[in-house]
């Protein structure tokens, strides 16, 4: 096993570790009650995974999906929910956002001058832990979450790219997979920051957890590298019905399609149409956002007729070459033709199409 595959899988699911025991910490802190600490214990699946993943794997990543970022999406989300839940009981004093700072400097000179004239360094090192932790449990809740809402998207692209990678997918995928992942991260964090925080949908407690139920349904995506991936089927018979080719051709591209329509853009849209239509609730970002979502999933469609009217023109060509044959020998031609057919049929799944679309999913 290579050292830095070994060095990368350690060090990206410690990162993953690290951080949901910080969520863990956040609820344990804003709900006063130990027993939160209990979802600490979701991360001994992620512990199991890098166990297996290290013996059977030698710790490189599997075709088509990632078990360490799904695991790590079990292990957050959680804490996430309470403090989405518990967000409306804590405000931050004077400024929207604002950090608010009961710790001084003169704590810190303190605590080193105090520390260091009776027990020395290691001790002054504990204290100084300890004052930067009190220090850390004055900045207000909602800025809390929030910064965990955003580095919780952050560490989900860094993390894949740490991750090692499977035989079954190159660098050059990888890296538009990862550049598809910023965006889509935008777009997460930007539809749950701009809804969560209207006044009006923090009235509604089952509006909150349908929110919430969304924003969970489109990160479900992120452990998935079907976007850059075509399926490369073999050539049987039931891959010459028409279906199967054209999810043969295009099923990356009809992977993006779907991920946008049924994923992200298309729940995103019926969202903010529900909070505009239903709940008469209106700002100028939530109707700009929402017209976005209509122009993506308008392309989406046009996309997908796009591609529909291609494989329908090249097929319908294939099967003029067929009828043309000399109707003089019918057993020959007949014979010639189906080798032909199996021919075009094998190039045509074995060489997927070189353009990748590339779906317009993320905010800017």
């Amino acid at each position: 096993m290579e050292l830095m595959v070994l060095l990368n899988a350690l060090v990206t699911r410690l990162l993953f570790v690290l951080h949901s025991l910080i969520g863990v910490w956040r609820v344990t802190a804003v709900k006063k009650e130990p027993k939160y600490w209990l979802l600490a214990l979701l991360n001994l699946l992620l512990c199991l995974e890098t166990g297996l993943t290290l013996k059977f794997k030698q710790g490189r990543g599997y075709k088509w999906f990632s078990p360490a970022i799904f695991l790590y999406l079990i292990c957050t989300v959680p804490s996430l929910w309470l403090l989405e839940i518990h967000h409306g009981t804590q405000y931050c004093g004077n400024e929207p956002g604002a950090v608010q700072m009961n710790v001084s400097n003169q704590d810190f000179n303190q605590s080193r001058d105090t520390s260091h004239g009776n027990e020395g360094t290691g001790h002054h090192i504990i204290q100084t832990a300890k004052v930067f932790v009190n220090h850390l449990s004055t900045i207000c809740e909602t800025v809390w979450t929030l910064a965990l809402h955003q580095t919780f998207l952050l560490l989900l692209v860094v993390g894949r790219w740490l991750l090692p990678i499977g035989v079954e997918i190159t660098r050059d995928q990888l890296s538009q997979l990862l550049l598809m992942f910023v965006g889509t991260a935008a777009d997460i964090l930007e539809f749950a920051s701009e809804t969560l925080d209207i006044e009006d949908v923090r009235k509604n407690y089952a509006l909150i957890n349908a929110i919430l139920a969304v924003w969970t349904w489109s990160m479900l995506q992120f452990p998935l590298d079907l976007a850059v991936q075509h399926i490369g089927c073999k050539p049987t018979a039931s891959t010459r019905r028409i279906p199967s080719l054209l999810l043969c051709r295009y099923s990356a591209e009809l992977w993006n399609i779907g991920v946008s329509l049924f994923i992200q853009d298309g729940p995103f849209f019926i969202v903010r149409s529900i909070l505009m239509g239903h709940f008469r609730i209106f700002n100028q970002m939530l109707v700009f956002f929402t017209a976005k979502n209509i122009l993506v999933v308008t392309l989406q469609l046009y996309r997908l007729a796009v591609i529909t009217l291609d494989f329908r023109a090249t097929i319908l060509q294939k099967s003029r070459k067929e009828v043309s044959c000399c109707p003089c020998e019918p057993y020959e031609a007949s014979t010639h033709a189906t080798a032909d057919q199996d021919t075009e049929m094998k190039e045509f799944v074995a060489f997927p199409p070189k353009e990748q679309s590339q779906a317009p999913s993320e905010d800017q």
